[in-house]
């Protein structure tokens, strides 16, 4: 209802509320590894619901860039004009970043392929594992009945019930990912951060990974996608980041950011951007 028609109706006019706090405001972040500078007066705003994409070949600095959002690592101190805020604060617990985001990373991918080799994990345990921040549920893990209502409706929510009893080793790639995202659900988080996702998959399974994104990014979770791949795009992410040598070097609307040549000047070759209606590929020149 218009302001206009609220006050003819005789009711009080709402009162204009405050901005929320953005998920991430990080300003003039200097980020080393021994004498290595890997991001350099990095600065980066994500607001609440907002859906982004990092696009950058290998070593750009995109996976220290989720080291810090996720707070396993933290920015060199001391260099003026630093801000490092998540939720619009400065300060917060390691469990409550946990709880209030979601994580699947290219490290957890990598774990992953080791626990499928060395003990048997189904996928009800990958995701009831989330509750515990471990990797599949261990003996001394004590499961409440409403964590199990939880799993089943995540289970559900992802189409992989079927697979609740089944090892993670008798399972396709790609159901093992879902398997995974699922853990990263379990708290039902504000933001979703995932990091190279689809490495590995087969095309099938790129496929059923951006069914599985665009549903998430329907829910008003915020997206925050990591990939050198563009095929991992969905139409709900609008706002491109490239990122190269620690640095951004293009943010804005996704018509405007991606095209051939600056994926081209991004990769260091020649590569030509195809269009599809409702997603992209990148090809040799």
């Amino acid at each position: 209802m218009p302001v206009e028609a609220l006050a003819k109706a005789g009711l009080p006019r709402a009162k204009a509320s405050k901005p929320a706090p953005l998920l991430i405001d990080f300003a003039n972040l200097t980020v080393t590894r021994g004498d290595k500078s890997v991001l350099h007066g990095f600065s980066l705003q994500v607001k609440r619901g907002e859906h982004i994409a990092l696009l950058g070949p290998n070593g750009s600095g995109k996976s220290t860039l989720v080291k810090l959002m996720t707070c396993e690592i933290y920015p060199q101190a001391g260099i003026r004009g630093t801000r490092f805020r998540l939720f619009g604060e400065e300060q917060w617990s390691l469990e409550d970043v946990r709880r209030r985001v979601g994580i699947v990373t290219l490290d957890m991918l990598q774990h992953l392929s080791h626990e499928i080799t060395t003990r048997e994990v189904t996928a009800r345990d990958m995701v009831l594992s989330g509750f515990f921040n471990s990797l599949g549920l261990w003996p001394h893990h004590v499961v409440t009945a409403a964590q199990r209502r939880r799993a089943r409706a995540i289970l559900g929510f992802l189409g992989i019930t079927h697979l609740a009893n089944r090892p993670l080793s008798a399972m396709s790639s790609g159901e093992q990912r879902r398997a995974l995202i699922g853990r990263a659900l379990v708290h039902d988080p504000e933001a979703l951060v995932l990091d190279e996702p689809t490495t590995s998959l087969d095309p099938g399974a790129v496929q059923e990974f951006r069914r599985v994104l665009s549903r998430l990014a329907r829910m008003g979770k915020s997206v925050v996608l990591v990939t050198h791949n563009v095929a991992d795009l969905v139409p709900e992410i609008e706002r491109i980041l490239l990122m190269k040598g620690g640095r951004l070097i293009a943010d804005g609307p996704k018509a405007r950011v991606l095209s051939s040549a600056s994926l081209s000047r991004l990769f260091g070759k020649k590569l030509r951007l195809i269009r599809h209606r409702r997603h992209y590929d990148l090809v040799n020149g």
